[in-house]
């Protein structure tokens, strides 16, 4: 018997999927990104510019913001 996935299926798994990608996220924030703060130096700067500006692009889609506003 094949089982194929539903649209429903798909979405369940996909939002699982971004549950657990934005628990990690926040686990590593939370954790200063693994740097500790007398250590911090512009290239870790450099590394949250990146992965706030990746960041900004999902809000923006999501918020209709940014490029995306309506």
């Amino acid at each position: 018997m094949n089982h194929r996935p539903t649209a429903k299926d798909a979405f369940i798994a996909k939002k699982a999927a971004i549950d657990t990608m934005l628990a990690r996220l926040q686990a590593l924030s939370d954790d200063h990104f693994n740097t500790h703060p007398d250590e911090v130096h512009w290239g870790h700067v450099g590394n949250l510019d990146y992965y706030a500006d990746l960041l900004k692009r999902i809000t923006d889609s999501a918020f209709s913001e940014g490029e995306h506003a309506e």
